[in-house]
């Protein structure tokens, strides 16, 4: 690395796949930063800030599963961050890593894209999903959660949300079904039971994946259905540049920062 740089870098397990590093060293040379973006498989996630300054990076992104690891490896959070307990965006500043959540406003930057959309159905119940489900909510949006097991659901229980494990759910009409787990990211697996799944997107206006760059399972059955849908390419893109800002220490403008960052989708 050229002396004077900056390095970053995006942790998780698996990483290989991530686009961050291409869209973020774009838009460092259109922006003429002296930055560096790599990536960095983490299988340790209590090993995260200890990678972290070994490294001697000056900011990461946190992909699965290590959000919630990250939130404690922060010295000092975000109250939304701290909120739904999940930080996807480490600085470091003054000897202290500041944690951040940009997933959350990231998604509602995409999802507003749709136009107006009033109610949503979330599939998961990770760190991702609490930080979406409180933010639409803030936003305006009836916000429901379906979950596999009910244990994860506890948290959200807690919080307000109308809640649902597999058995005994029963789809009601949703304006965006949002797959928040990591199924068909490596495999070729739903987010939950096929016949529950067709059941949920026969009655939604909209499907949308977290995961990018791949039509996955989940993505086909609502193509097959004729469903409307995108996968998690502009959620990546916004939530990034919302990170880039906070690496840069708030230098350039929203706009200019997607400016900069917008030509990697075509890449």
């Amino acid at each position: 690395m050229k002396s004077g740089r900056s390095l970053f870098a995006i942790f998780g397990n698996p990483v290989h796949h991530s686009k961050s590093p291409l869209m973020h060293n774009l838009a460092f040379q259109k922006l003429r930063f002296p930055g560096c973006y790599t990536r960095w498989l983490l299988e340790d996630g209590t090993k995260l800030r200890e990678t972290f300054l070994n490294l001697g990076l000056k900011g990461v992104n946190i992909t699965v599963p290590h959000k919630e690891a990250a939130m404690l490896a922060a010295d000092v959070a975000e109250p939304f961050a701290k909120e739904v307990r999940a930080v996807n965006t480490l600085v470091l500043k003054d000897g202290n890593l500041y944690g951040y959540n940009t997933d959350a406003p990231g998604f509602y930057r995409a999802l507003m894209r749709l136009g107006d959309v009033k109610t949503a159905l979330i599939i998961g119940a990770g760190g991702t999903a609490r930080a979406l489900s409180l933010y639409l909510r803030s936003r305006g949006i009836d916000v429901e959660v379906v979950n596999r097991s009910a244990g994860r659901l506890e948290w959200f229980k807690g919080e307000g949300f109308v809640c649902h494990t597999w058995e005994g759910f029963s789809a009601e009409a949703k304006d965006v079904v949002i797959n928040n787990t990591s199924a068909g990211l490596e495999d070729e697996s739903l987010p939950m039971p096929k016949e529950l799944l067709d059941q949920t997107l026969k009655s939604a206006k909209c499907a949308v994946d977290v995961i990018y760059g791949k039509e996955t399972p989940f993505l086909k059955e609502a193509k097959k259905l004729g469903l409307p849908y995108f996968d998690g390419s502009e959620m990546l893109l916004q939530q990034g540049i919302i990170a880039f800002d906070h690496f840069t220490d708030h230098r350039y403008s929203l706009d200019e920062i997607e400016d900069a960052m917008r030509p990697f989708m075509q890449l």
